[in-house]
């Protein structure tokens, strides 16, 4: 058999997931049939995924008017959030949101701060004020 025939074997076998589950056996899996608890996933696996996840948070954000419309640090900051909550718990930030689109970066700042995610996140929220408020 030819490698690409063994790969579609058993590709055949297996189910492809694309969330994590359970198998059989109780074991976390993932894909085709990735057993995450026993082998996880490679430095390279993680990367792509970051640069995957990285992508979508920018793609998503391009689509807000309140994204687009900012200077470049107000912008790494949103994307920063953006991966930690993804898109529609960001959202959930009303106040930061309208304060940004007032073009007050003091506001949004403290809006970001005084939120359940700040406690949660400690400095990275922190570091996320700092860059909301300096607004470039």
């Amino acid at each position: 058999m030819q490698k690409q025939d063994v790969k579609n074997w058993i590709k055949k076998c297996e189910d492809c997931e694309l969330h994590p589950y359970f198998d059989s056996e109780g074991i976390l899996t993932i894909g085709w049939g990735r057993n995450l608890r026993d082998n996880g996933i490679s430095q390279k696996e993680a990367d792509f995924l970051f640069d995957n996840d990285f992508d979508s948070c920018e793609r998503e954000l391009s689509a807000c008017s309140w994204y687009t419309a900012q200077p470049e640090g107000v912008k790494a900051a949103l994307i920063n959030m953006c991966f930690n909550l993804g898109l529609p718990r960001l959202k959930g930030f009303k106040r930061m949101i309208a304060a940004l689109e007032a073009q007050n970066y003091t506001l949004a700042a403290q809006e970001a701060l005084n939120s359940k995610w700040a406690t949660q996140v400690g400095q990275r929220a922190k570091d996320v004020a700092v860059m909301l408020r300096e607004g470039k």
